[in-house]
């Protein structure tokens, strides 16, 4: 966003709702993200293109904002505040990346593969957020050092997206729950060494 507009401003919110909405709608006709165009969302959200540009840079940071939404409503949705690092959470946020993963897949079009690399950028971004909440909550005997519980969080947001990415690109004759469970075993593995998932 730029830094012309209040982001606290409840009409601030209210626009930049209705352009998202707009891009949403766009997307559910048309099933694809290239042929979407700021003036069409603008004008579907009943405001001009200057307006648009007050709040986003351009269309990608549109579909960047658009897709932390959703992923983070789809967490959040799945494992409230309260939620904390187990092998069950865990293994539910595993199949959760596989699922929207194949989801995601599903409204690709081979001209929006250019949008793939920020996708999972913001995937990773979300899940890393998530595993470092959970990773600040568990009790242990010696204080987590910051920056090992970042570097875990980071490496194992990693270590779920890699595998669930390069499975959905392919052919997937691996079911998503075989490959939850793979993955699930690597991750706690990697968790070993700073906390124990039960």
């Amino acid at each position: 966003m730029t830094t012309s507009v209040n982001s606290r401003d409840p009409r601030v919110k209210r626009t930049r709702q209705l352009l998202l909405q707009a891009f949403i709608t766009l997307v559910e006709e048309r099933h694809n993200l290239h042929s979407i165009s700021v003036q069409e969302v603008a004008k579907l959200a009943t405001v001009n293109r200057a307006t648009f540009y007050d709040h986003f840079e351009d269309k990608y940071a549109l579909l960047q904002c658009w897709m932390h939404q959703k992923f983070h409503q789809k967490l959040t949705s799945q494992f409230p505040a309260s939620s904390t690092l187990q092998l069950s959470t865990l293994h539910q946020l595993i199949r959760s990346v596989f699922d929207v993963l194949a989801l995601f897949r599903s409204y690709v079009k081979p001209a929006d593969r250019q949008y793939e690399p920020l996708f999972e950028s913001v995937l990773q971004q979300e899940l890393y957020a998530l595993l470092l909440r959970w990773l600040k909550q568990v009790p242990t005997e010696a204080p987590l050092q910051e920056e090992a519980g970042e570097t875990t969080a980071q490496v194992i947001s990693w270590a779920i997206l890699g595998p669930a990415t390069q499975w959905s690109r392919g052919d997937q004759t691996v079911a998503a729950e075989e490959m939850t469970r793979r993955v699930l075993r690597v991750v706690i593995a990697g968790m070993s060494p700073l906390t124990t998932v039960t």
